[in-house]
């Protein structure tokens, strides 16, 4: 049984309408979400003992998500990530998007999907935003009309994404929760293990951009010593920054003339095939953290793709 309740979440301001709260409720979980940005506020769930704890990161009010924060709980669109100088090709004509990343144009730009007041309709078991992106919106061609689902199912959450264009335009719509699976007032998340059944991934420039590097110079941990290699030190430099590594890494001659963009994880700091406890990985290989796309194996089907229990 799902139980859905509506309240006012709070006002915008200049008159520019309600934001209100959802809150779907099962005998294992509860989610918050607002219209504002279709945005996840809390998601709580029962630990072993019953106990209930919320495990994503957000804003008891309104103001906070008004402000510059990191879309916590936002759905991004209509691109979720970043597009290298905010242009892309289509069709043959050259489009030029909003920039609001350093050069590039990041999760739909300046006022993307998160910055939007969406319409909402409750469901039996849930809730459904639409919207209405007009053409032209942050620089992207045609109307866009778009859909997100929130459902629950027993213990578990399900977000549905649809969406519909006049004509050929991109789209790559996410949810961006930031989750601490130990619960509020766990100060990190070092302790959870980590699983990603990725074989690849893409390797990505001092701007976060993916780009194709020489399969030798990519991220094989060498103390802090680096064999000689034809690249430049520009390179080296590039590669370095764009690993979130503060170590020197080992370069191989024999296999600097082969560029890809698709690199494998194998024997490096991003081989998560097998469980790891993610600080102490992140230490070992003097990184901060990862800011990447892991390529998935397999069909479309559904199929196991990440782990990341909490102890």
């Amino acid at each position: 049984m799902v139980s859905v309740t509506r309240a006012v979440f709070g006002d915008l301001p200049l008159g520019a309408g309600t934001v209100e709260k959802f809150q779907l409720q099962s005998d294992q979980l509860r989610v918050d979400i607002i219209s504002w940005g279709c945005t996840i506020t809390a998601l709580e769930v029962k630990d072993r003992q019953g106990r209930a704890s919320d495990l994503v990161l957000g804003f008891a009010e309104l103001e906070g998500y008004l402000q510059k924060q990191p879309y916590f709980g936002a759905v991004v669109g209509r691109v979720a990530n970043r597009i290298a100088k905010g242009t892309f090709t289509l069709d043959g004509k050259e489009y030029q998007l909003a920039i609001n990343n350093g050069p590039n144009s990041l999760h739909g730009g300046v006022r993307g999907f998160d910055k939007v007041l969406w319409t909402p309709q409750v469901l039996s078991n849930g809730v459904e935003f639409s919207r209405v992106s007009p053409d032209g919106e942050e620089g992207y061609p045609g109307e866009l009309k778009v859909w997100v689902t929130y459902t629950l199912d027993g213990g578990e959450l399900v977000i549905n994404y649809r969406a519909q264009a006049s004509q050929t335009t991109p789209v790559n719509l996410t949810n961006h929760s930031y989750f601490n699976l130990a619960g509020q007032g766990s100060p990190n998340i070092y302790d959870h293990e980590v699983t990603i059944e990725a074989d690849t991934f893409l390797p990505v420039d001092e701007t976060l951009i993916p780009t194709a590097v020489p399969l030798g110079a990519l991220f094989t941990l060498c103390g802090y010593e680096r064999l000689m290699c034809p690249l430049p030190p520009s390179d080296c430099k590039r590669l370095k920054k764009a690993g979130h590594v503060s170590s020197m890494y080992q370069l191989c001659p024999a296999q600097c003339l082969a560029y890809r963009e698709v690199a494998p994880v194998q024997g490096t700091a991003f081989d998560l095939r097998k469980p790891v406890e993610l600080g102490k990985h992140l230490q070992e290989f003097h990184m901060n953290g990862f800011d990447h796309n892991f390529c998935l194996k397999g069909s479309k089907e559904k199929r196991f793709c990440a782990r990341a229990p909490a102890p």
